[in-house]
């Protein structure tokens, strides 16, 4: 019988292989054969993925886009709203572990790119919007305002606070990423914490 391949879940391996090169090795080392290598496919099956690392980011990219809004979903579905769950799901976007780490600076060199000829700014706003709804989501768990019901549209009374918690958020993930010695995982939770606490008053 001919092999069933489950394109999702290659879709879902290489993605997560992209990741982790390009957290160990930078964008430069993101070659098509370090992935291959280690992920464990033959560069031919990477290829009917991608054929330039610049289709790999994006790929890379893509696939974010989908991983981590379902974490975010399942902390969602399975915690009662309030500061605790603002705190978990505002958690999924910052470098505290290794695949965090590896999503944060796959998206830092994504968006370092994106200006250039052969960026993709829609991929850009794509991201961005999807940040400013989980910022307006976690806002609203704090504040008990309402949440906002489809991306891309942030109701009034939460546009200056998601404004405010989405530069923060993106400069723990810049910062956590970039100089993690730094900035290390535990002090990133306290900091996200003492905001959310700001914002509950």
């Amino acid at each position: 019988m001919p092999k069933i391949v489950d394109h999702e879940q290659r879709r879902a391996e290489l993605g997560a292989a992209v990741r982790r090169v390009v957290a160990r090795s930078g964008v430069g080392g993101a070659t098509v054969r370090a992935v291959a290598t280690e992920s464990g496919w033959s560069m031919g099956a990477l290829r009917y993925y991608f054929a330039t690392q610049s289709e790999m980011l994006d790929f890379a990219v893509s696939a974010m886009l989908d991983d981590i809004p379902a974490r975010m979903q399942i902390v969602l579905e399975t915690q009662e709203p309030g500061i605790e769950r603002a705190q978990a799901v505002l958690e999924e976007m910052l470098p505290l572990d290794e695949d965090r780490l590896a999503e944060v600076r796959v998206y830092l060199a994504f968006m370092a790119r994106v200006r250039t000829e052969d960026g993709r700014p829609g991929l850009a706003q794509q991201t961005w919007h999807g940040e400013r709804h989980v910022c307006g989501l976690a806002i609203a768990d704090v504040t008990g305002l309402d949440h906002p019901t489809q991306v891309g549209v942030i109701p009034a009374a939460l546009v200056s606070a998601v404004d405010e918690l989405q530069v923060f958020v993106d400069g723990l993930s810049f910062l956590g990423a970039t100089l993690p010695a730094q900035l290390t995982p535990s002090k990133s939770r306290a900091l996200l914490r003492a905001r959310l606490d700001s914002l509950a008053r």
